[in-house]
């Protein structure tokens, strides 16, 4: 794709974002667009945003559950990086302002205490990198159009990130089996959804794993300190004002989070 069409494209999601409006999937201008050329278009927008004073302080694996691939009809999963500006602690109230049509994920975030750097990197690797687990949720949020979304339209948009929020209990990822770890989904008290940790990649090690070693091929470390978001547990299902989130991980903890 030509550089001039990838600023275009960014551009667009740039502007769409701080705008909190929608535009047309960009699968439909381009339906020849190739995953490459999306995140050449993500490296675009996050430029927009880092020269707008963000910070990056972690990144995500997305599109790792079979039900989303299955979804967008790939086999692979996708990465974007977390900005300073996207972070919520327990408990607190996030405004839907800031958001245009977002949607709920029950996750496990790994905060590490040392690089990862690709490829060659194993389970174990990513064991010893880790500090701790956290219960999390992620509110992945789309500039695409009622979620029109092909595979490249989310890589485009940074993987669809919102904003996520870090529960209060930190756990050390040796023990606990975050293979089979089950988690429950509340939605103002009532249950809508359950997962197990091997719902993403088979497990959320897997999933780390597999961030490093492809981020690593592209010359991108995971750094001490950041927050990676390990992929979603469940299906997303979609918030509005008045809501208010429980997440609660076995062995792990939990985490709310309410909306206004």
């Amino acid at each position: 794709m030509e550089q001039q069409k990838i600023q275009q494209f960014g551009d667009a999601l740039y502007q769409a974002l701080i705008d909190c409006k929608t535009i047309d999937p960009l699968t439909n201008s381009v339906p020849g667009m190739t995953i490459e050329d999306a995140y050449h278009i993500q490296q675009h927008m996050l430029s927009r945003r880092i020269a707008n004073g963000a910070r990056i302080v972690g990144k995500k694996i997305g599109v790792t559950s079979k039900a989303v691939m299955d979804m967008l009809d790939v086999h692979q999963p996708d990465f974007g990086y977390l900005l300073d500006s996207m972070i919520y602690n327990e408990g607190d109230a996030i405004p839907m302002s800031s958001l245009i049509q977002p949607k709920a994920e029950g996750e496990i975030a790994f905060i590490l205490k040392h690089d990862l750097m690709g490829p060659g990197i194993s389970n174990a690797d990513v064991l010893r990198a880790t500090e701790c687990v956290m219960p999390c949720f992620e509110i992945v949020d789309s500039r695409i159009k009622d979620w029109k979304i092909k595979i490249q339209d989310t890589v485009a948009d940074n993987a669809s990130c919102g904003v996520f929020v870090l529960g209060g209990h930190a756990v050390d990822p040796r023990k606990v089996d975050l293979s089979t770890c089950g988690m429950v989904l509340e939605k103002n008290g009532e249950i809508v959804g359950t997962g197990a940790g091997a719902a993403a990649l088979g497990g959320p090690v897997n999933a780390v794993t597999w961030l490093a070693n492809t981020m690593g091929r592209l010359g991108i470390p995971l750094k001490a300190g950041e927050v990676i978001l390990s992929g979603s547990l469940a299906a997303m299902f979609p918030v509005k004002a008045g809501d208010n989130l429980h997440v609660s991980i076995g062995g792990i903890g939990g985490c709310s989070v309410r909306f206004y």
